[in-house]
């Protein structure tokens, strides 16, 4: 399918730079231009469905990576709001075939995803990872982080967190992280497909502009990653200045150096290198499907201090264990202590990191919320509906698509539950969120900026 004529029109400074790469068919490149972006998912290996909409092809470099046909309206899909599965551009996954094929070991970690709006890498690295592997996502951004740590949610797991900090922040944690995502800002140019502003907007100035943005956020960061421990640097930009060059950059700034790996050869993707021999992996639209995207690992030699963690005492609330019992599955390695006005529940292991973090970051969330106590009663948590650890045995309602749809725009639906108190919404089986039986009526109680408000008068 073709998109609109504005697609001839690719900037030739940016051409010019693409033919430096060995492999670039310009041709090619500006016909892949005319045609529509490609949609792709992720689904949760953690939450189960049915759907032969999204029963489709499996991207190679990602296990649960899809392909879409063509392009639903997600909006409309109760699964996509429980969680299901990430909307995330298929080039993009290959993060996760990198990953897999650097790392030893996915247990017991420290991952932080530094520019993690709107949260694909993030849920990505979740799905990854063991669940005793800490994984802190980031967004300096405030009202962007809002919407990461409502995809984080959605995602279900309790060793995501989400913090709201510029990368200079970090620098106080010498040597803590493991793995270092940096999906740096960018020029956007490996969107034009999807995005016709990108396109509009791009310019050389705002090229050299990004540049010198990718550089600060790198050393910025560099001090929180231990000696040995991975960096992985991401754009969707085309252009060379914010791709190979950050590489040769780094390797001037800083003892590194870059990590290869073996890549089928029909899967596309461009292998590059750059002047002063570091490198990095080009995904080009023309090639494969997916968008334009730039990856590259780099393995951290300087040798950098170790960090002093902080005496504590344990906040695990004994009391409420058996509340937080009612909810989720807890193991003896769970611990329930309050965050803010809020009790959460995370592994033992990362309270360590929990008393080190709030000296430096102001984190957003911590572990799965349970909720407050209220009185007599217990107001539970949004969080517990998407859980991964969310036990069986809670009371729910399953609802059909249409009814889902008017809950998620907390709208009155058709049914009246005979049973009183406090009731699980699903759909699917999966959670969408609570509800309150006052046996003549229920009371939703979905947040309110998490409500869709598309009209689904003629669905």
């Amino acid at each position: 399918m073709k998109t609109e004529s504005h697609f001839h029109c690719l900037p030739k400074p940016l051409l010019e730079d693409l033919c430096s790469i060995s492999e670039f068919d310009q041709h090619a490149f500006i016909e892949a231009h005319q045609q529509a972006a490609v949609t792709s998912i992720r689904l949760n290996p953690k939450k189960k469905f049915l759907d032969d909409e999204l029963s489709s092809e499996t991207i190679p470099w990602c296990e649960n990576g899809r392909i879409l046909p063509k392009r639903p309206v997600f909006t409309l899909d109760p699964v996509y709001h429980a969680g299901g599965y990430y909307v995330q551009e298929a080039s993009s996954m290959f993060l996760d075939y990198l990953l897999g094929q650097l790392l030893p070991s996915r247990s017991s970690l420290r991952v932080l995803d530094l520019c993690a709006a709107p949260g694909g890498k993030s849920t990505l690295l979740s799905s990854f990872f063991d669940t005793d592997t800490l994984i802190i996502s980031n967004e300096v951004i405030r009202t962007r982080a809002s919407i990461l740590e409502e995809n984080v949610v959605r995602w279900g797991f309790a060793n995501n967190w989400v913090t709201c900090n510029d990368a200079k922040q970090f620098s106080a944690l010498t040597g803590y992280f493991d793995v270092i995502v940096v999906d740096a800002p960018c020029s956007g140019s490996g969107l034009f497909r999807k995005d016709k502003a990108a396109l509009e907007e791009w310019s050389e100035a705002n090229v050299t502009l990004c540049c010198a943005r990718q550089k600060r956020i790198v050393a910025d960061i560099w001090p929180a990653l231990k000696t040995g421990g991975i960096l992985i640097y991401a754009t969707c930009s085309y252009s060379t200045q914010e791709d190979e060059a950050i590489l040769d950059w780094a390797g001037e700034s800083f003892d590194v150096s870059t990590l290869q790996v073996n890549v089928p050869e029909n899967w596309g993707i461009i292998e590059t290198c750059s002047s002063k021999g570091h490198y990095g992996y080009r995904f080009l639209p023309d090639r494969l499907k997916g968008e334009g995207f730039f990856i590259a690992a780099l393995q951290k030699e300087d040798l950098q201090k170790a960090l002093t963690f902080p005496k504590f005492k344990s906040a695990d609330n004994k009391k409420f264990h058996s509340i937080g019992a009612n909810f989720l599955n807890l193991t003896e390695k769970d611990l329930i202590l309050q965050h803010k006005d809020t009790f959460v529940c995370f592994q033992n292991q990362h309270e360590v990191d929990y008393n080190l973090l709030k000296k430096h970051l102001y984190i957003r969330r911590v572990g799965t919320a349970l909720g407050t106590p209220t009185g007599k009663d217990w107001l539970p948590a949004h969080d517990i509906a998407f859980s991964i650890a969310r036990s069986e045995s809670l009371p729910n309602i399953e609802l059909s698509k249409i009814d889902a749809l008017h809950f998620l725009k907390k709208e009155e639906i058709s049914i009246i539950p005979s049973q009183k108190g406090w009731l699980l919404i699903t759909f699917q089986g999966l959670g969408l969120g609570w509800i309150k039986s006052l046996g003549n009526r229920i009371n939703n109680y979905l947040p309110k900026h998490w409500r869709i408000r598309m009209d689904i008068s003629e669905f």
